[in-house]
């Protein structure tokens, strides 16, 4: 039975929403503000966690953007009455579960087997946990390594920011976040050193490019 952590501030909501999960074959758990829910989430492994965008505490984006730095890459259900992009408020049991469905689905997707993942005179070794380009080891945090792996899979081809945003923070797109650029500028920086080639190419508008060439 998958386990799900439901972050949301009114309580009237939050029971809905552990209701439908528990209906709908899943084993719920509820906290009432970010804090306490960014605490819940790091001290015990879940399945998924559906999170309210406007918190006390914490703000829903602050707990993902906390809780990814932290290198826990949990699947994000963002339930929102702001924005389409979200689960928007009120939602249908039904919608609830099958976005769950989807999201988890999409986790136990199986990777390629390769152990070491190279891109001209990039590599990326998923054992040690490690890149290095040209024989040059650089430092990556967490969400940065996470980030590379998934443009180095599908070098060559032009990522837009919302695949990038649900596929490697797995969550839903917010229109207005600035952390792909963040982290793919973070990327550039360590990778496209002076007096190499540059691997990392933005189509203006759309989202980048991991040159395969």
């Amino acid at each position: 039975m998958a386990k799900v952590l439901v972050i949301e501030d009114d309580a009237e909501t939050a029971a809905e929403i552990a209701a439908c999960l528990t209906a709908g074959g899943f084993e719920a758990e509820q906290c009432f503000d970010g804090a306490e829910g960014l605490k819940a989430a790091l001290a015990e492994p879940f399945d998924a966690i559906t999170l309210d965008r406007m918190l006390p505490g914490r703000d829903g984006l602050e707990v993902v953007r906390a809780l990814r730095e932290a290198g826990c890459d949990v699947p994000v259900l963002m339930v929102s009455a702001l924005s389409e992009d979200y689960l928007v408020k009120p939602f249908a049991p039904s919608e609830l579960i099958a976005r769950l469905e989807v999201i988890l689905r999409r986790r136990r997707l199986p990777q390629s087997p390769d152990l070491v993942i190279r891109v001209g005179d990039l590599s990326l070794d998923l054992v040690k946990r490690e890149a290095r380009r040209d024989g040059r080891r650089i430092e990556l945090l967490p969400m940065e390594f996470k980030l590379l792996e998934f443009m180095m899979r599908n070098a060559g081809q032009i990522l837009s920011r919302r695949l990038i945003f649900e596929t490697v923070w797995e969550y839903y797109f917010d229109p207005g976040t600035n952390l792909i650029d963040v982290h793919v500028g973070r990327l550039r920086r360590k990778i496209d050193v002076a007096g190499a080639a540059a691997l990392f190419r933005t189509e203006r508008g759309v989202g980048y490019i991991l040159n395969a060439d």
